[in-house]
């Protein structure tokens, strides 16, 4: 049981926590929260740690068993030790530790027919947590991440996505392999833009296609711009000229699933 504060496991999980560059070194990420876990669990994530306090892990009994039926290492500690490596501002008592696999679009298996959402340039972890739990509800086929400035890996990545980092089909990639990718597998291209004067609802989304969206900052570059089979756009009915990109991306995907069903 670990209860100092000074000890070295506990100020690794603190360096992982506040450092992407000490996550690629290390190629671990942290998973926290009865839900996260669970969902990691589920999915075969490959975690090789979890620590808990019982006193936090109220009623989770039955819980603590199922992951003492596999072959993780189960590491219990003090309250104030998993206070500490906790990033949320009330721990649940549950952290894990996994391995962060590689995820190369080669990797990515699509049916027939495919959906996928696609965000270059994304930043905040709050956004790309968004879009993979709008990946998971509307069900799409994946979501690609092109250059992308923020760490997929990011703990509040995977609060934000309600542990739907683990379900999801991704794949990270640059807009120019991505690119190629989509036209070896015949993917039509449909692209967000504010100049466009198409309603995104007026484009058919049945056949195999990607939807893509930019940063709110920059938007798409002229890479995407250039080669996009359709441009469309949200109207605004107000004095805003745009909605944020998680939302942007929920209305026209769901659009799309509407079609399809």
């Amino acid at each position: 049981m670990i209860t100092s504060l000074q000890n070295p496991i506990l100020k690794n999980i603190i360096k992982l926590r506040k450092s992407a560059q000490e996550r690629r070194k290390q190629n671990r990420m942290i998973i926290e929260g009865v839900r996260e876990v669970s969902r990691a669990l589920s999915c075969n994530w490959p975690i090789n740690q979890i620590f808990f306090c019982e006193e936090l892990m109220m009623n989770q009994s039955e819980f603590l068993d199922k992951i003492r039926g596999k072959s993780i290492e189960l590491i219990q500690t003090s309250k104030k030790v998993i206070e500490k490596m906790s990033y949320r501002d009330s721990s649940q008592g549950i952290l894990a530790l996994a391995s962060m696999p590689k995820k190369p679009l080669e990797d990515l298996k699509l049916p027939d027919n495919p959906l996928v959402l696609i965000a270059e340039g994304l930043e905040k972890p709050g956004n790309i947590g968004s879009l993979l739990r709008i990946a998971d509800g509307a069900g799409v086929d994946a979501l690609i991440l092109c250059d992308s400035t923020g760490d997929v890996w990011n703990p509040n990545v995977v609060r934000a996505s309600t542990g739907t980092l683990f379900s999801v089909p991704l794949a990270v990639a640059s807009s120019e392999k991505t690119l190629s990718w989509l036209n070896t597998q015949k993917i039509s291209k449909i692209i967000t833009s504010p100049d466009s004067q198409t309603p995104y609802s007026n484009i058919d989304y049945r056949e195999s296609c990607a939807i893509i969206i930019g940063s709110e900052q920059a938007g798409l570059t002229e890479k995407w711009m250039n080669t996009a089979n359709e441009k469309v756009t949200i109207p605004m009915y107000g004095t805003a000229d745009s909605l944020n990109a998680a939302i942007s991306a929920s209305i026209i995907t769901y659009e799309a699933l509407r079609q399809r069903s």
